[in-house]
């Protein structure tokens, strides 16, 4: 009798709990109320920094929040074992907010304004952490909002493991995951707080890997062809390539593989290539001429060579009738202040950086609308605004003037500046949400935007193939 009283207790506690998110402004105060929880998750995933197809725990974390609120999970979908999908409510508008969760190799980092390593293996120098917990946060407040007020519809959280590098989300689409979606909405770790209309570069990446003959590199050099001749030569062409690509273009390698003894001739390395451009179109010329280029260096050092597609995605089509909207929201959210003592962290930061202090006002405002953006990085939300309308937003989780892939904006992530900045971006992404199922008109709109944007002949061809997923590809 005394548990069924409890029971009740906590049945009641959470219907009036419920019952009092009617209004944007009650779902804001209720974030705030949680902001701490959310925050706690979030330092869990960057303790944890997890690389792409590896973060297991960080997925787990944020399927568990989820599912605790109320949720149905679907996990393991396309084909990946860290990607899910999480489901509230029936019928439409279907509304996807998108969280990533993956860290980077080779950036452990503690939170503190000096170079120090964590002992890790990887970083969360792109505020992943942040990412995938504020667009868990505003899941559930939405669905605590439609709850409260009797809406109809489906809002859906997609786990999207795997962004750096990875193209986690193309694999998403090419299954179909998206394709009753109506509106994708999303968001990322920055140094700023702005909502214009999104650019990302397109891009195709493979690890070369080329193949020869070990011999003793003195006493019978003649014997051994080394496939580290062929990645060299394969770089050098590629180098010279550059003079006849696009100015715009991006071309990076590193070399992972190289042979473990100069006295050894090797008969095995690997070089891993991006090639990025705002048009996916030039991005699969260049390629392919990169490909001519291995080929050929095969063939001048009497190797052989062979390549793997890791990722490839499309560049970002925006949707200016969503852009306006989520403006709106992230002006009425705004910016955030700096205690004294993130304020002393913040300093530090930027002398690491040759400034002499930070400019935290940028941190506390709202930068000036744009509807054009120049592209910087890839990101393979582009496959997903290709396939639905899709808006985003960034907000000032790092010390204003910090460039991602840093140490400096690992260690921001880590503090409570980070959590500040990924509140804003959860608040931003539920009030929008919730002008979305609260207007079908708008939804309309967006969709006309979409397809004349998108073109009438469109068909969605994966950069990637049909590779399955590259699960390995971090090892």
């Amino acid at each position: 009798m005394r548990k069924s009283i409890s029971m009740l207790l906590v049945l009641c506690t959470s219907v009036l709990s419920l019952s009092a998110q009617k209004t944007k402004k009650d779902v804001l105060k209720s974030l705030d109320q949680k902001s701490e929880s959310y925050g706690e998750i979030s330092q869990e995933i960057w303790n944890l920094a997890e690389m792409g197809y590896q973060e297991v725990k960080s997925s787990a974390l944020l399927q568990k929040t989820l599912e605790e609120a109320g949720f149905t999970i679907e996990t393991g979908v396309a084909g990946i074992p860290t990607a899910f999908i999480a489901e509230y409510g029936s019928g439409s508008p279907v509304v996807a907010i998108m969280g990533e969760y993956d860290a980077l190799p080779g950036l452990s980092q503690e939170a503190v304004a000096e170079k120090k390593s964590a002992g890790g293996a990887a970083g969360h120098a792109c505020g992943h952490h942040l990412f995938g917990t504020a667009s868990t946060a505003a899941a559930i407040a939405t669905k605590d909002w439609m709850v409260a007020n009797n809406k109809q519809g489906t809002i859906r959280f997609y786990g999207t493991p795997a962004e750096e590098g990875g193209s986690g989300k193309v694999y998403m689409v090419r299954a179909g995951l998206f394709n009753d979606v109506d509106i994708a909405l999303h968001w990322h770790p920055g140094a700023q707080n702005a909502s214009n209309a999104g650019a990302a570069l397109a891009n195709k990446s493979a690890k070369f890997r080329f193949h020869g003959f070990s011999a003793h590199a003195a006493a019978a050099p003649e014997q051994g062809r080394s496939a580290l001749d062929g990645v060299e030569a394969m770089n050098m062409m590629v180098n010279m390539m550059r003079e006849h690509v696009p100015s715009d273009a991006r071309i990076h390698y590193v070399i992972t593989s190289g042979g473990k003894a100069p006295n050894v001739v090797p008969d095995f390395a690997e070089v891993y290539y991006y090639a990025r451009h705002a048009k996916r179109d030039v991005v699969i010329d260049i390629f392919d001429r990169i490909v001519k280029a291995a080929e050929g260096a095969a063939m001048g050092t009497g190797t052989t060579v062979d390549y793997e597609m890791i990722g490839g995605t499309h560049e970002l089509l925006p949707n200016l009738t969503l852009q306006k909207v989520m403006f709106d929201n992230l002006t009425e959210v705004g910016g955030f202040d700096y205690t004294p003592e993130e304020k002393e962290f913040a300093d530090k930061i930027a002398k690491s950086m040759g400034k002499n202090q930070a400019d935290i006002s940028v941190a506390q405002n709202i930068q000036p609308y744009k509807t054009e953006a120049k592209p910087g990085g890839s990101t393979d939300v582009g496959d997903v605004s290709f396939t639905v309308p899709t808006v985003g937003m960034s907000a000032a989780t790092w010390v204003p003037g910090t460039p991602a892939h840093s140490w400096q904006a690992v260690a921001a992530g880590g503090t409570s500046i980070g959590k500040k900045g990924m509140m804003v971006a959860a608040k931003t992404l539920t009030l929008t949400a919730i002008d979305i199922f609260s207007d079908k008109k708008l939804v309309e709109a967006a969709k006309a935007e979409f397809l004349e944007k998108r073109g009438a002949d469109f068909k969605y061809i994966p950069l990637l193939g049909n590779r399955e997923p590259a699960l390995d590809y971090r090892n």
